[in-house]
């Protein structure tokens, strides 16, 4: 038999014994054009809308986390010695940070923690910067209010590898009413 000729079909062999073979080819092309089709849209969809998910979920992770690290320091101000420049309140939230995944920025200092203590002014009732003549971590000096901030706080997760850009948190501030600022006027003694 030469090419391009067909074979002829055996005896008791008709077109119907045709049909369920060209079916199957056709369910083997269309078996090929689902797995294509679904490696598509898997990386095209599926995988994107993953990576978002838990990119988001970090991120919201990490927000909760510096918002808790403000709102201890603020609480650890509240309660400890005033000093003046809030060295003791920043070295305490550098070295309590959350383990979350960007915490050296804290621990080099890329992000920034501020302490600011107020007094009220007990004829307007107004709150203003406080200043004390009678020394740092002293019973006679005991502010009204303390604000402990951070700042400039970048989420770097997987942008630092794809060379993106991070992204920048807004600021965190926590504001609470002194409670004693560690001192015990009784005793004349103040927890540093």
């Amino acid at each position: 038999m030469g090419r391009g000729r067909t074979r002829p079909l055996p005896a008791g062999r008709g077109s119907e014994t045709l049909r369920p073979l060209l079916s199957r080819e056709r369910q083997r092309a269309a078996c090929g054009q689902s797995m294509v089709e679904w490696a598509i849209i898997y990386s095209a969809v599926i995988m994107p809308l993953t990576f978002a998910v838990i990119f988001t979920s970090e991120l919201l992770w990490v927000w909760h986390s510096v918002s808790e690290l403000t709102r201890e320091g603020a609480r650890y101000a509240a309660t400890h010695c005033w000093d003046g420049s809030g060295d003791n309140v920043v070295s305490y939230m550098r070295t309590h940070v959350p383990l979350v995944i960007d915490m050296q920025q804290f621990q080099t200092g890329e992000a920034e923690i501020t302490v600011e203590y107020f007094r009220r002014d007990p004829d307007t009732g107004t709150v203003e910067e406080f200043a004390c003549d009678q020394g740092e971590c002293s019973t006679l000096c005991v502010p009204d209010v303390v604000r402990v901030g951070v700042s400039n706080y970048s989420f770097r997760r997987f942008l630092d590898m794809l060379g993106l850009a991070g992204v920048p948190l807004p600021d965190f501030r926590t504001t609470v009413p002194v409670e004693s600022a560690g001192c015990d006027p009784e005793q004349a003694t103040c927890v540093p």
